[in-house]
């Protein structure tokens, strides 16, 4: 088993320190979204929950990582070296939070990653037919266990991970049973749900819940059996689907509330139909300034929706007992609740980028370390969403329900408290990890510096 995270090796602090530099000013950059950065997966779910105008970017971080990480690459196999690469490539900052989780897990998230990458590159080539993609992606979890099965026809800018798929399903082969398991499984009924979703539109607020489910909750899930399968977790963790989902769905929500704007510029429709064609004709309609009453009353009933999944993820969150996991978990859900505070009765999504401070998003991934810590910034936000709701928004009485169960849960003090004893070695690599968790959260600056970036590691 490995020891740890790479990045509690002694040059972390000085990796830190160079990391927290900021990007230079310039042109706003469009935002992304996601775990996987693309089209519908790459667009949405873990990986995105603020905004930013100026990004703390962990400056060189695939450079400064292959040094922090050296001693322990030199225990890995050449293709486990490859797929590290590939990680970074393909996605620089969840690269940092993966690299940060203890053992052998992060082997495990790292393939689980690399495959689903693969999947969704799969999904995104638009010049892939359908009548080729939807078998691709029904039967991708089947190639995992072909050794020389690749895909060199795609031209999607992650195509690595299918033209070297081979050396990825030969470290998922490589893995423990119990991860095998796990990402296959997951990669299955992912597949499944992007091809129902190809050429479906979001209707109902159910049809809403599914998307999510398949495009972050299963990620939600499959990432909490890989805790449990590790043993850094317990075995309920990885057990009860119903919180895992809700942590997937809540970041994606957020992230599909936020980027209205962008979405509609761009001929997406992701805000379900049930709900905005109860103030409009068209989507696109809410955009107009003669909307905007009846853009706010839609925006504040997917907002109320997406709170519903609050209570799940604090109880999520207290079950949990490894602090890189917890990190890991826990700093995406903050910047999620501090994201939707902003959106909330906010013109500005109709408009432009809804944005939270850098220093205040520096200071949740920073504090974000503990069950209480993270019981208090919730209860903060939720109290922040209560000033706002207006009597005569359509969802207030909902809002108002969902807000009180919210403090309840948030100032429950039947949740285990978590302590700290934490060394200067690992204070500074969850230093490490707030600083390089801006990107993993900020989708700002991936979409207009992706190829940039990629070329640049």
């Amino acid at each position: 088993m490995a020891t740890g995270a790479c990045c509690k090796c002694p040059i972390s602090l000085a990796v830190f320190k160079r990391s927290l530099s900021v990007a230079p000013r310039g042109p706003t950059p469009a935002c992304p979204r996601s775990l996987l950065p693309g089209r519908r997966l790459g667009e949405r779910g873990l990986r995105g929950a603020a905004r930013s105008s100026c990004v703390p970017r962990a400056t060189g971080f695939g450079r400064h990582a292959a040094l922090c990480c050296l001693s322990c690459q030199e225990s890995m196999s050449q293709s486990l070296r490859t797929c590290y690469v590939y990680l970074n490539q393909t996605s620089r900052s969840f690269a940092a939070v993966i690299q940060a989780l203890d053992g052998e897990l992060r082997h495990a998230v790292c393939i689980f990653y690399l495959v689903l990458r693969a999947l969704d590159t799969v999904e995104d080539d638009m010049s892939i037919p359908l009548d080729k993609k939807v078998p691709m992606l029904n039967d991708f979890h089947t190639y995992l266990y072909q050794d020389a099965w690749s895909f060199s026809e795609s031209q999607e800018k992650d195509r690595q991970v299918l033209e070297d798929f081979p050396t990825i399903s030969l470290e998922f082969r490589n893995l423990a049973e119990e991860y095998r398991v796990v990402i296959s499984d997951i990669c299955r009924r992912m597949g499944v749900g992007m091809a129902e979703f190809l050429e479906k539109k979001v209707g109902s607020m159910k049809e809403w819940d599914k998307y999510c489910h398949f495009v972050a909750g299963l990620v939600g899930i499959g990432l909490s059996r890989l805790f449990s399968a590790s043993q850094l977790e317990e075995p309920e963790v990885g057990w009860d689907t119903d919180l895992a989902n809700s942590m997937g769905l809540f970041l994606q929500k957020t992230n599909i509330i936020r980027d209205y704007l962008e979405d509609t510029k761009e001929g997406r429709a992701f805000w379900p139909q049930e709900a905005w064609s109860q103030f409009a004709g068209r989507l696109e309609d809410l955009a107009q300034p003669e909307k905007l009453e009846s853009a706010l009353s839609c925006l504040n009933l997917l907002v109320t929706d997406a709170l519903r999944h609050v209570p799940d993820v604090i109880a999520y969150l207290a079950r949990l007992r490894n602090q890189s996991v917890f990190n890991f978990c826990a700093i995406p859900q903050v910047m999620a609740i501090a994201t939707l505070s902003s959106c909330y009765n906010n013109p500005l999504v109709f408009q432009g980028v809804v944005k939270i401070r850098k220093g205040q998003a520096v200071t949740l991934m920073m504090e974000a370390t503990n069950m209480r810590a993270v019981q208090n910034i919730i209860s903060q936000y939720s109290q922040e969403i209560l000033h706002k709701v207006s009597l005569a928004d359509p969802s207030r009485d909902e809002t108002l329900r969902i807000l009180a169960l919210i403090r309840e849960k948030s100032q429950s003090s039947d949740l285990p408290v978590r302590s700290q004893h934490l060394s200067p070695v690992y204070l500074s690599a969850a230093m490490l990890l707030a600083a390089v968790s801006w990107q993993y959260l900020s989708t700002t600056a991936a979409r207009a510096q992706g190829a940039g970036d990629m070329q640049g590691q």
